[in-house]
């Protein structure tokens, strides 16, 4: 069977060692899926794979052991998953139209964590339906606190949740339980003055421990949302790094729009040699330098009055030693 193998990927199924066999891997934004779709994933894989199904490192799952002419039978399987997930897709019949922009990762956020400052599964399937399908390389996490569960900083857009936490000393009873949980789990932004606590605002990383600590409900998350947004972390061969801090206390409406900005971005200056549109955007920062991605990422964007921008982003990384005399 002549297989297409550009098609192939496109269509999200994997070209497999095995001869005449493929997997395909379906997208669950956020980590969040419906017990339907466990259910259907589960009737793929008896009808037309091995059985097998694998969890991914993306919160997805691969279907294994597909036969290459069952493509189409198993697109038209994958209608209902589409749907119930609420994937933007046109032709849900025809099964995924881009594999580039990866699964959108999330924690499980404030539905279910005390440490979650939001809701981590709403923001990720809103930023699903704002950037997929798109055939660059997007990964994008979503992590409800500063323990970063999901690993945030491994991504190229990871967004930390962030609280300013709100003090009613009326409440307070002096026991210093946040002062001491700020202490031995966080940055230790709160001291004791005059039998009141005070908390440190430029050492305060909005992690909201302190709310979790205090057992009279002194300390209460902000009605606002705040976000930090970490970027271009990555693993692979060349120079794999963690994502450095850009904005501190953002809005969600300016880390959504610099999303979708940087597709523009990328459609700019993604190399012409990178095989089926698959360059990391942190190379092509690096090559094209952070001043002109931080132009097109920033149009259009109203930062809120607390957001707290770093001008200029240094990465560093392992770097791999290419020569005697040259590092790269």
């Amino acid at each position: 069977m002549d297989v297409n193998v550009k098609k192939l990927k496109k269509n999200a199924f994997r070209y497999s060692k095995v001869r005449g066999e493929t997997a395909v891997r379906v997208r669950v934004p956020g980590g969040r899926c419906l017990s339907e779709t466990l259910g259907a994933v589960k009737d793929i894989a008896d009808k037309y794979g091995n059985g097998v199904v694998h969890m991914t490192t993306r919160q997805g799952f691969e279907i294994m052991g597909i036969k290459l002419q069952d493509m189409e039978d198993v697109n038209r399987m994958l209608e209902p998953i589409i749907v119930g997930q609420k994937i933007n897709e046109q032709h849900p019949e025809a099964g995924y139209t881009s594999s580039g922009t990866r699964n959108v990762c999330a924690c499980i956020g404030n539905e279910q964590c005390p440490f979650g400052n939001y809701n981590t599964a709403a923001f990720a399937l809103r930023t699903e339906q704002a950037i997929f399908p798109n055939d660059i390389h997007f990964k994008v996490a979503f992590t409800g606190c500063a323990n970063d569960c999901i690993k945030a900083r491994m991504h190229d857009f990871g967004i930390i949740g962030m609280t300013e936490p709100q003090y009613d000393p009326t409440l307070c009873v002096g026991c210093e339980a946040c002062v001491k949980g700020c202490k031995n789990l966080s940055v230790g932004a709160l001291s004791m003055e005059n039998y009141k606590v005070v908390r440190n605002a430029d050492k305060c990383v909005g992690c909201g421990v302190c709310v979790t600590k205090c057992p009279m409900r002194a300390w209460t998350r902000s009605k606002e949302r705040y976000y930090k947004l970490v970027i271009m972390g990555r693993t692979g061969k060349k120079n794999p790094r963690l994502g450095e801090d850009w904005l501190i206390w953002a809005d969600e409406e300016s880390i959504l729009k610099i999303i979708v900005n940087t597709y523009e971005f990328c459609d700019k200056y993604i190399s012409p040699d990178a095989p089926d549109r698959k360059e990391h955007i942190g190379y092509i920062i690096d090559r094209v330098g952070f001043e002109e991605f931080k132009r097109y990422a920033l149009k259009g964007v109203e930062l809120g009055p607390k957001c707290q921008v770093n001008e200029n982003v240094y990465w560093s990384g392992v770097h791999f030693k290419r020569d005697p005399y040259n590092y790269r």
